[in-house]
């Protein structure tokens, strides 16, 4: 496994069923769907020959909607469910090997996960529910006791720590379960639609407070959604899940650029290109583009290749000239207005 990979599956299957095993055969030699499997052996393909890697400080989403197999392959990161087939690999371990014993210790140790429902425990306090990994863990008490404080602190929530889960709101109990993942310093999180009960705003509170988080602890994370819109918000890349296949694994860029099918490209259409697509993806080769004109004028604006639609077309609405794309601060490619509008329009015919 390369050093910057953290998490990497290989082929793995769920198929749920009695005979689980005689249909993952049928599958594999005679090609048979997920209807077929179901009729001929009651067996139900949940996950389906799915291979990804995930890099380090990643955060992963992996979306789809419900019963496309996210949150199936989610808990066979760390065995909550067993594969029918397949290796899955953390940090070099082989999760697969692991007895129970070190199964158990491994999910302590390595693996964070929040669900959706918020699972605190109504006895204990929200300092004791964040401490509870490290308690099972045995570390004494006072020292546990400080981490969990120190993690409260990051999600802004010290002042809390006395009371219970039931004086806290949806939005700041979800923190509390994001904290406890956390106190441990696991080296991946797995979060399973952790927001999606939430109000709105609240949810959209969170997914900032998250992003925050990740950009201070910089932790490898797998993040299940449904919606679109939080993927392209919080994912470094972003995976597709249509029953229980991996349709298609991208940035948010590529996959509303260039979406794999007719699946992929509805499920894109809604969402707006603005900040989604960047100089690179629209400009002309700058070759090219002075054969056509016979050059740029100096007084060109000019932009990294990383800048967003949005501010693109601020810039064009300023200044007739073509807006200059420069790649490690050499000029590479230019971007006219005509480009511009082609870029919105299609993606306004897209949806």
């Amino acid at each position: 496994m390369p050093n910057d990979t953290v998490v990497e599956i290989s082929n793995v299957w769920k198929i749920f069923g009695a005979r689980a095993d005689a249909a993952l055969e049928a599958v594999k030699t005679r090609g048979l769907s997920k209807a077929e499997v179901l009729a001929e052996f009651n067996a139900v393909v949940g996950v389906a020959d799915v291979s990804l890697k995930v890099n380090r400080g990643e955060i992963f989403c992996i979306m789809g909607l419900s019963g496309s197999g996210k949150s199936t392959l989610v808990r066979h990161f760390n065995r909550l469910l067993e594969p029918t087939a397949g290796k899955i690999e953390i940090e070099g371990t082989d999760v697969m090997a692991l007895g129970t014993a070190a199964l158990q210790k491994f999910r302590n140790e390595k693996i964070g996960m929040v669900f959706q429902n918020f699972a605190l425990m109504p006895h204990r306090s929200v300092l004791d529910n964040v401490a509870m990994p490290l308690e099972i863990r045995k570390v004494p008490k006072n020292e546990r006791m400080r981490q969990a404080a120190a993690i409260l602190d990051i999600v802004e929530l010290g002042a809390w720590g006395a009371k219970f889960a039931h004086e806290l709101s949806g939005g700041m109990q979800q923190r509390v379960g994001l904290a406890r993942a956390l106190a441990a310093n696991p080296d991946v999180l797995l979060m399973d639609e952790p927001f999606s009960a939430l109000d709105p705003l609240i949810r959209r509170q969170l997914q900032d407070e998250f992003i925050r988080l990740s950009k201070i602890l910089k932790k490898t994370t797998i993040f299940i959604t449904h919606d679109l819109d939080e993927a392209v918000r919080i994912g470094d890349r972003i995976a597709i899940m249509r029953d229980g296949k991996m349709v298609q694994m991208g940035t948010a860029e590529q996959i509303v650029m260039e979406p794999a099918d007719e699946y992929v490209a509805e499920f894109v259409a809604g969402i707006s290109r603005l900040k989604v697509v960047h100089a690179h993806a629209v400009m002309q080769p700058l070759a090219e583009y002075i054969a056509k004109t016979g050059g740029v004028s100096a007084d060109a604006p000019r932009v990294d290749a990383g800048e967003n639609l949005s501010t693109l077309i601020t810039l064009a609405i300023d200044d007739e000239n073509p807006i200059v794309v420069q790649e490690d601060g050499k000029d590479a490619g230019a971007i006219t207005r005509a480009d511009l509008l082609r870029c919105v329009i299609e993606g306004t015919e897209m949806s």
